[in-house]
């Protein structure tokens, strides 16, 4: 992967290359490094971005059902 397209799947995501280094446990330099002398993202990254993706919206989906919950459960 190029370092545009990882900028834009992060952009996609809500997540800046400062937020994705903590999240990855890699260092902020690290990721602007992809950036220079046409390296490319290594191959985990995608894979990383795509679960981290699908974990939040498991939680946006769970959180919309606890809210659902607990209105139902205050109408008694």
């Amino acid at each position: 992967m190029e370092y545009e397209e990882f900028k834009k799947i992060l952009k996609g995501i809500n997540l800046s290359v400062k937020e994705f280094s903590k999240l990855a446990n890699i260092s902020y330099n690290t990721c602007n490094t992809w950036s220079r002398e046409n390296r490319k993202v290594p191959n985990w990254v995608n894979p990383f971005l795509e679960m981290y993706n699908e974990n939040q919206e498991c939680k946006k989906y769970k959180e919309s059902i606890q809210t659902l919950m607990s209105g139902l459960n205050t109408e008694k």
